[in-house]
This record gives C-alpha cells, structure tokens and sequence, in this order.
C-alpha cells in the first residue's frame, strides 16, 4: 500500500507540474489581457507536434526538440496576439473567449491536415521501465519529471525575483495603478504571450512523453484541467497557478490510493476536478490565492 502511495504521489506531481506550468501562462494572459483562451489547449499540441519533428524528422535530441516547440509556440502566440487578439480589443471578453474556441478548431483541423490523424510518439522507448525505488517510470515520464524539477522553480524565481516577472505580476493585479507606476501595459502584454505560448509549448512535450502515442487532439483533454487550475489559484494568479496545478494533479492521483476507502476508479479522476471546480465557483469563486473577478 505504502509502494502504491509512493507511486500516485510521483505520478501526481508529474500531472500537477503540466497542470501548473500551463495554467500559469493561461492565468496571466486573462490576468494581463482579460482573454479567456479556449485555444490553450492546442497551443500544447503545436509545440508536441513541432519537437516531435525535430526530435524524429531531424534527429535531434529531446532538449533541442522541447526549445524548438517552446519557441514555435511562443512565436505562434505572438502572431496570434498581433494578428487577431490585438485588432479584436474592446470588442468584450465574451466575444474574444468565442472566438479562441474558433482558433483551437482551427489549430486542431490544420494540424489534421498537415500532419495527419495517425498517432505520433517521440523518439524513446515505451517498453524500457525505469525504476527508483519503489517508484516505476516509463522512460518519457522520468523526462518530465526532470524537466518539471527544473523548469518549475525557475518559474517561480523568475515571477518573484525578476523586475519583468514582478512587472507582470503587477498587471495581472491591478492594470490600472500598474500603467500609472510607469510599467509599460503594452509591452507587458508581448512579453505574457511569449511566457505562456512557451510555458504551453514545454507542456506538450511534457505530456506527450508522458502520455506515449499522441495525435492532433492532444490538448482537448487536459483543457478543462487547466482552467480548472486557473480557478483553483486564483484568476491572474501566476504562483496560485503554479500551486493548485500540483495541488491538482496530486489530488487526482492519490485519490484513487486503495488506501482512502478504497481509492476511486482511474477513469473518474476528471470528476474529481469537476467537483472542486463546482464546489470552488459556489463557495470562493475568486480561488484560493486571487481576488474576486468576473469573467
């Protein structure tokens, strides 16, 4: 029982890692540019697909292929920004969050079309098990947990040490007294849309590696889940972001330890986040670490 515990809270910290390093870049895009991006979860799979390329096509390693995916992403972000959300301001954040969902089918059927709908796996083993202890790990799932022990810390310091991640912070709070502190709004808005198209782009790789074989509609399922993070955390806020995502993820995982009344079925996991979800838009809809806000 102790061995199975071990390995949900592991699994639970590599869900909750994606969970909470997407959910940052999607926090701080409504925080700084009040968008609700249905599209998030495609940005996930643009960058799985475009490391997939380098790291199998070009035979390039796993670390070139997840900068090059950040980077597509990210860029991909920026051209989205200037192209559509940019000319749409003002037009209310009910008609912008409609047409994101737009975009998302629009990524999901072109990526159809360009890459097909078989499946895709990276460039590493799906049989090979390592093990650490008590703890099994497929290959891509020790990948991620490593990256997640990288990434999400320096995250985290770059947010709370950095003039620009204090900046983006600011705005994310308060965009008014932030403009009148002398932080450049507009600026900050390029920089949030580079954060969160490359924080989105690393959790594609992240959960295609974890996930094995993957196709065009990735970034469908854990949407909801990352939304839901957001919420948890409060909306615009990057560090309740970064907390409710592990926080998530590990409720999700060990609540299916036969340890607690017998644990839940696996498949049920996502009603587990429903249920916060309802419970926290009832109770505390400004989330456990953000103000009041309306969407």
């Amino acid at each position: 029982m102790a061995q199975q515990f071990v390995q949900l809270f592991v699994n639970g910290l590599i869900t909750g890692a994606i969970l909470a390093l997407t959910g940052v870049g999607a926090s701080l895009v409504f925080g700084i540019q009040r968008i609700a991006n249905f599209a998030h979860g495609d940005y996930l799979t643009i960058g799985a697909y475009v490391a997939f390329v380098i790291n199998v096509v070009f035979h390039q390693n796993l670390v070139v292929a997840a900068l090059g995916g950040m980077l597509a992403t990210a860029g991909f972000a920026l051209i989205v920004h200037f192209g559509l959300f940019r000319p749409l301001r003002g037009r209310g954040t009910i008609a912008i969050s409609l047409v994101t969902v737009g975009l998302g089918l629009v990524i999901r059927d072109g990526i159809f079309l360009v890459a097909g709908s078989q499946v895709r796996v990276f460039a590493v083993s799906q049989t090979e098990v390592v093990t650490i202890g008590f703890v099994r790990l497929s290959p891509g799932q020790t990948i991620a947990i490593a990256v997640a022990l990288v990434v999400a810390p320096l995250t985290a310091l770059f947010l709370a040490r950095t003039r620009l991640g204090k900046s983006m912070r600011a705005v994310a709070d308060n965009r008014s007294l932030a403009a009148v502190s002398g932080i450049d709004v507009e600026r900050m808005a390029v920089y949030v849309w580079i954060l969160a198209g490359g924080l989105a782009g690393l959790g594609g790789v992240m959960l295609a590696l974890v996930q094995g074989p993957f196709e065009p509609n990735l970034g469908v399922g854990p949407l909801f889940l990352i939304f839901t993070t957001v919420v948890l955390g409060g909306i615009g806020s990057a560090f309740g972001a970064l907390t409710a995502g592990l926080a998530l993820g590990l409720a999700m995982e060990l609540s299916t330890w036969s340890g607690l009344l017998g644990g839940i079925e696996p498949k049920y996991k996502p009603i587990l986040a429903f249920a916060v979800l309802i419970l926290l838009l009832l109770y505390r809809p400004q989330g456990l670490f953000g103000r009041a806000r309306v969407l």
